[in-house]
């Protein structure tokens, strides 16, 4: 299922502390076109290809999408865990944080057409101690009862947070007691490649 996501306020504003450079400028120009198509798409009602283009970017990834308005976000949804192919990921998340994100209303045709799109792609999720998560590379996910929180990358430098308030702020958006970090919460981290309109 996708998952809404708080995010910082500013495109791309600490992306530079975190892309992994695996995807090259052609498949970043390629994601972030179909990201924007497949919006269009839904007001055009025009079909678009959700099958993959590379053996790459046919890779199975978490992937988050960010919608952004007069640099103020509109929208963000993603898969966290890689269910599907980077490119299908992609096209659904840009739909979803367009159309589904419940903090927002849906996104106008006249605003499609002024959005910015940043893309988050991530490496599958791997269990780590508390002490090993660093802030400005990893991401961060805990789960606990049933319940499941993420914060990407750049969260934790756009807000200056130090380890301790990281793990804390993504206990809190699982809905679980700011220790339970402490307290046998399950943790698991990836990194992120991100990139948008503003950083081609």
């Amino acid at each position: 299922m996708p998952m809404s996501h708080l995010q910082h306020n500013s495109p791309s504003a600490v992306a530079s502390e975190v892309i992994a450079h695996e995807f090259s400028a052609e498949e970043r120009t390629l994601l972030l076109r179909l990201a924007h198509d497949s919006i269009s798409s839904a007001f055009e009602r025009t079909g678009i290809s959700f099958d993959p283009p590379t053996p790459h970017l046919a890779e199975l990834r978490g992937v988050f999408t960010s919608l952004y308005l007069n640099r103020e976000l509109r929208g963000c949804v993603g898969y966290v865990l890689p269910a599907t192919s980077v490119y299908r990921a992609v096209a659904e998340t840009a739909l979803a944080a367009a159309f589904d994100d419940n903090r927002f209303s849906p996104v106008t045709p006249d605003e499609a057409s002024h959005l910015e799109i940043e893309l988050s792609i991530l490496s599958p999720p791997q269990l780590v101690a508390a002490g090993a998560v660093e802030i400005g590379r990893h991401g961060l996910l805990v789960s606990q009862h049933g319940r499941r929180g993420l914060l990407l990358p750049q969260v934790p430098v756009e807000h200056n947070w130090d380890r301790a308030t990281f793990l804390e702020q993504t206990c809190r958006k699982a809905g679980l007691p700011l220790d339970a970090w402490q307290k046998g919460a399950t943790l698991q981290v990836f990194t992120a490649e991100i990139f948008g309109d503003k950083t081609l």
